[in-house]
């Protein structure tokens, strides 16, 4: 019977979320009839609105539940996921933001290509950010998967497919200004969502914010909120999944795009201001929640609830809000997840559409421009299909850390090309696509060859890999795979120097001074 009430009312808010964000939908719909309405909102998008979809897009099943968990059952060690996303952010709002508002159009590729020639690497933009939002989106389907499996029993399978199904509904019908909506929307239940658990936490422990830890060093052991001194392998892997952290973010497509749907760098800036700060104090909320949980549930419970701790927050709020507050913190982060994957579907399918068929098939024909929404639907549902078939592979994977493997690949793929466009006068078009698909390739070939996919994936006994010659044992590739891109993107420039592309940094700049 508690189970059956438990299902009722996270059956309830769950669809009142859906209905709400159908209703948005439909009216974005109305309003998303051009490319510009459909892309970037038609750039009609406030910055604080902006700033909260910002801040929505990043505050996903990764953060929620994916570095709550972690924490949980790591301690301190699994704050590094928290720092490190955290510290990107400042990075975008002082090297980015403004940038990207005045360079670019819909995607990142017409920022890179704005001083290079744009077939190219329109065609490397949109290979390098495949597995990006792929893996990201990934991500938010294992979680949607285990979510689901707490609140109702569904398999894992079928509720995979249902996320896929919604998300393609968001995509199809209401483009940016509904994804936009929904995200804002989930922002603000989230965070208030967490608010309101955290509080419920203190006053479990008299709102005395080091009783929290005491506790949590009580359930496991001492050590458990210090850091640990690491063995060499690890050490190196921590530090580079802090590298991926930290610069995955301004790399990452969906995030970049938002500069778009503003009405000018002013308002790009004070969007990523308060999306900084409202991450800024989510991840307060995450450490807290996560010796939180530790301290009340127990590892042993965490770990048993399946999903590499990635149930510790649901498994929170049952604890201190009863029956209800579960069904609306499971309803909310599936909601979260909803609203994630439906603005990486979109800016998977905004890249393809706009800059492959309408950049370099149709070479910005007036009927390539016209269709551009048509064929941004017909390739979100590639994207879907392939991300769900790839999810059924990772399940039970902790989805910070698969987070973590996304933003290697941003960083090393698309970070240092950006930067390097922006502000290297002597890069060209040959040494951006060389170092752009050199980065992504390196991050994803280290990425297969790791004990990530090698043994927790493709479940191979650590005995029968860590001998080959091929076997990579760093978990996070970005240490080795973005000073790689960094280096063939010199270095193919230098040998191949363009003087007229390295005219255009100046004309560039004084676009960006203007």
């Amino acid at each position: 019977m508690n189970g059956q009430r438990i299902s009722a009312m996270s059956v309830g808010f769950f669809f009142a979320f859906l209905l709400a964000t159908i209703c948005i939908t439909v009216f974005a719909s109305r309003r998303s009839r051009s490319a510009s309405e459909y892309f970037n909102a038609g750039g009609r998008v406030s910055a604080l609105q902006n700033g909260l979809a910002m801040a929505g897009e990043y505050l996903s099943a990764a953060a929620l539940l994916g570095m709550t968990g972690a924490i949980s059952l790591k301690g301190f060690d699994g704050v590094v996921y928290s720092i490190g996303v955290f510290l990107g952010w400042p990075l975008i709002l002082f090297l980015v933001s403004e940038p990207v508002k005045r360079l670019g159009k819909f995607t990142l590729a017409d920022v890179i290509a704005w001083r290079l020639r744009a077939k190219p690497i329109r065609i490397a933009v949109a290979l390098a950010s495949l597995p990006i939002v792929l893996l990201y989106l990934i991500t938010q389907l294992v979680a949607a998967g285990g979510l689901i499996k707490l609140m109702f029993g569904i398999a894992y399978l079928p509720a995979v497919v249902l996320v896929g199904i919604i998300m393609l509904c968001y995509v199809f019908f209401g483009g940016m200004l509904g994804t936009t909506w929904v995200q804002i929307i989930k922002a603000v239940l989230l965070f208030a969502g967490s608010a309101v658990l955290v509080v419920l936490l203190l006053a479990k422990f008299g709102f005395h914010p080091s009783a929290i830890f005491v506790a949590a060093a009580q359930q496991a052991d001492p050590s458990i909120t210090a850091p640990h001194v690491l063995a060499s392998l690890d050490r190196w892997d921590t530090l580079s999944l802090a590298v991926a952290l930290v610069f995955g973010a301004l790399g990452m497509p969906q995030i970049l795009t938002r500069f778009l749907t503003v009405a000018n760098a002013r308002d790009a800036r004070r969007s990523a201001f308060y999306a900084t700060s409202l991450v800024g104090v989510f991840h307060i909320f995450v450490l807290t929640l996560g010796f939180g949980a530790l301290a009340l549930i127990g590892k042993h419970d965490i770990v048993a609830a399946g999903g590499a701790g990635n149930m510790a927050v649901p498994l929170l709020a049952r604890l201190l809000g009863g029956d209800a507050f579960f069904g609306f913190i499971c309803a909310v982060s599936f909601a979260t997840m909803l609203a994630v994957v439906a603005g990486l579907t979109l800016s998977a399918a905004t890249t393809f559409a706009h800059d492959i068929w309408a950049g370099v098939v149709m070479s910005h024909t007036d009927g390539g421009v016209q269709r551009q929404p048509q064929v941004a639907r017909a390739a979100a549902v590639v994207v879907a299909v392939a991300s769900v078939l790839l999810a059924l592979r990772f399940e039970g994977q902790n989805v910070a850390f698969m987070v973590g493997l996304s933003y290697s690949i941003a960083a090393s793929a698309n970070f240092p090309v950006l930067m390097l466009a922006l502000y290297w006068r002597r890069l060209t078009t040959a040494g951006a696509v060389a170092g752009m698909l050199a980065g992504a390739a390196a991050a994803v070939l280290l990425i297969v060859l790791s004990p990530t996919i090698q043994v927790e994936v493709l479940h191979r006994a650590v005995a029968d890999v860590a001998g080959r010659w091929w076997f990579v044992p760093l978990r996070n590739p970005c240490i080795v795979s973005l000073p790689f891109a960094l280096f063939v993107a010199c270095a193919v420039s230098l040998l191949r120097p363009q003087t007229s592309e390295q005219a255009g940094y100046a004309r560039m700049h004084a676009v960006l001074e203007g």
